[in-house]
């Protein structure tokens, strides 16, 4: 989630910022109201395992870059959120079903309420004989 909100500070993207604000308020809201209502018991023995709170919230800030800046920004950020995950199943914190439960409710809240940027993009490329730079803007 930092370094979404980040991404939104460097693109100087309010209504990014809202949208992410948004997501994570509903993921949140779902996750937590989820978790006291269903109360599930922890494999280390302790309470309120369903859904996971971390895998909802580190997915919901993955899925809002992937959508928001593109899959150049997505794919390492679903890559730690994934780890995550992992870590909490590996800990003995959660199940998988907690983890992968955390995972949807995140994805979902942040597709639902994330809209592709349209500010300008620039993007750098080159080698050992050539060097470019590329200003584009969405509409």
């Amino acid at each position: 989630p930092a370094t979404a909100a980040s991404l939104t500070l460097g693109h100087r993207d309010g209504q990014g910022a809202l949208q992410l604000g948004e997501s994570l308020a509903v993921t949140l809201g779902a996750t937590y109201a989820l978790k006291y209502s269903i109360d599930a018991k922890r494999p280390n023995g302790g309470g309120q395992s369903f859904p996971s709170g971390h895998s909802s919230i580190s997915f919901s800030a993955a899925e809002f870059m992937r959508k928001r800046y593109g899959w150049e920004y997505g794919v390492p950020a679903y890559a730690a959120a994934s780890f995550v995950a992992y870590s909490r199943v590996e800990s003995g914190q959660h199940y998988p079903r907690d983890v992968v439960a955390g995972a949807g409710i995140g994805i979902l809240s942040s597709y639902i309420f994330t809209k592709p940027y349209k500010g300008w993009n620039v993007n750098v490329a080159g080698d050992t004989k050539s060097f470019g730079v590329t200003l584009s803007r969405s509409f």
